[in-house]
């Protein structure tokens, strides 16, 4: 359970770190939309399904209203804005779409998203290991719609690089941090730093996890 220093400090950086999550997130559903050569309104859709998708199912699992994007209203112009001005920037500057460079913001959204979700549920006096799980499903779910709607099996899911484990344990330092008294911003930061730094470490090393192997009969 959530220490009362952590939630004291609660509200001051919780709002900039799911503000920066979203911006990330919502980037790599831009980018990917973009290499799938999606029109003006699959780009902003695939956007806004990175970007919200998994702080919507949080909020709803947790009973939790209003929404975290209709709280904050005006992230949602800035996702339009954001569309913009990178399709744009992308058309001037001939901008070469790659899976790598859709990659490093979603790894800064996972790590941020894993952190701010497991707090959130912290904050609602849900159980560790529940609150655990929600900030897995804020960091994920979204890249999930994304690959999707996107016509792709979910990274999460088909990469095995490490994703969904590497928020697992992102999710665990914060709730270790919260409950040790070390405040808001030391749990928030320091879960999703570690969630961030084992992702690009399995990006940077191309490490997989043991895929399932096939039999003759395939």
């Amino acid at each position: 359970m959530a220490s009362g220093a952590a939630l004291v400090s609660f509200s001051l950086a919780q709002p900039l770190v799911e503000a920066a999550a979203t911006v990330a997130f919502a980037l790599s559903g831009l980018i990917e939309a973009a290499r799938k050569r999606l029109d003006a309104v699959g780009v902003v859709v695939v956007a806004g399904l990175a970007a919200f998708g998994g702080g919507t199912l949080r909020d709803i699992l947790l009973d939790r209203r209003p929404f975290f994007w209709v709280q904050h209203a005006a992230w949602l112009w800035a996702l339009l804005a954001l569309c913009v001005a990178a399709m744009l920037f992308m058309r001037a500057r001939h901008f070469a779409i790659t899976e790598r460079a859709m990659q490093w913001p979603d790894a800064v959204g996972l790590g941020l998203f894993c952190a701010g979700g497991t707090q959130i549920a912290l904050a609602a006096e849900m159980p560790a290991v529940v609150a655990v799980l929600m900030g897995v499903v804020t960091a994920t779910f979204g890249g999930v719609l994304r690959d999707i709607v996107c016509n792709e099996v979910p990274r999460a899911f088909s990469d095995h690089r490490p994703y969904a484990l590497c928020a697992f344990a992102g999710a665990w330092l914060t709730v270790g941090l919260a409950t040790a008294g070390l405040g808001g911003e030391v749990a928030l930061l320091g879960g999703a730093a570690l969630a961030f730094v084992l992702r690009v470490v399995a990006l940077w090393t191309d490490y997989r996890l043991p895929a399932w192997q096939h039999g003759p009969e395939d």
